[in-house]
């Protein structure tokens, strides 16, 4: 019986190694260039960057000014003390709900199962609109309020799908053999299902926190005073808008004011990096958390 494998199995010859190398180098230049480019401009110098036309790819005389700029203490620093907030509660919140919500929908049989599930299945097909959320926030009394930026978005059916199909992939003898014990429902959700699901509950986590960390429309939407806008809002007013971000610490304190391009750049920096500095703790959850929910969903 001869061995025949697939082709994409076959090991890759010397040809195939150089040109996936060739091809993976220069994705990683397309990605990694804007970073490098938006991080120079944010450490350059005002000399620097009229000489270099505004954007500046390696900074020559690298300063902090930029950043001690946005760091002390005003809007920029009031809305990254939001964002962090709306993100760490908004997160945890909605983990909770999508899993007991998930954990609920894989008990067949449990209360009100088919009902529930298929008007989660309905928000698939269905989605209500801004103007009836808008609706729906303001007679809840929730206008100007940083719950607005929670509430709404607490819950995703497509993160209840995938954590649903991963709890219904756990062994069935598990539950039988905890109900055996005395064991009631919330305690094997907490002392079984959970420390089980480690994979799928961090990454619907990570997705949440990901959303709350960008979601500036809610903000714009339901928010009137702008000293709660989160970091999103304001780097977007900021930098697309062009808006100004009030007194400069450095100009009251009688030094030159950093350039406005490198504060521009700053914020987007610190807008991007504790995203950035998640993923890479979150990365090996992905494939088991993600494939075995959504395949089993």
């Amino acid at each position: 019986m001869t061995d025949l494998r697939p082709p994409w199995m076959e090991e890759p010859t010397v040809a195939g190694k150089v040109s996936k190398a060739a091809a993976l180098s220069v994705v990683c230049v397309l990605v990694l260039l804007p970073f490098a480019g938006v991080l120079s401009t944010s450490l350059s110098s005002q000399k620097a960057l009229a000489e270099a036309g505004s954007y500046v790819l390696i900074p020559r005389d690298p300063t902090w000014a930029a950043y001690r700029e946005i760091w002390a203490g005003g809007a920029v620093t009031r809305a990254l003390l939001i964002s962090a907030g709306v993100t760490i509660v908004g997160s945890v919140l909605a983990t909770t709900v999508t899993a007991l919500l998930a954990y609920g929908l894989s008990r067949r049989g449990s209360f009100g199962h088919r009902a529930i599930l298929s008007a989660v299945l309905l928000t698939f097909l269905f989605h209500p609109g801004i103007i009836p959320q808008y609706l729906t926030v303001k007679s809840l009394g929730l206008l100007d309020s940083y719950a607005a930026l929670i509430l709404p978005t607490a819950l995703s059916a497509f993160n209840v799908i995938i954590m649903r199909g991963f709890f219904m992939g756990l062994p069935t003898e598990l539950y039988d053999s905890a109900r055996i014990d005395g064991a009631g429902e919330f305690r094997i959700f907490g002392q079984i299902v959970v420390p089980l699901s480690k994979a799928v509950i961090a990454v619907v986590g990570l997705f949440y926190a990901v959303g709350f960390w960008n979601a500036w429309f809610n903000a714009l939407l339901y928010l009137n005073d702008s000293h709660k806008w989160p970091l999103q809002l304001l780097l977007r007013t900021y930098v697309l808008q062009g808006q100004s971000l009030g007194d400069s610490s450095a100009a009251a304190s009688g030094e030159a004011p950093p350039p406005e391009q490198a504060v521009q750049a700053a914020v987007v920096i610190v807008a991007l990096v504790p995203i950035l500095l998640v993923y890479p703790f979150l990365q090996r959850h992905f494939t088991k958390g993600v494939l075995t929910g959504a395949v089993k969903g």
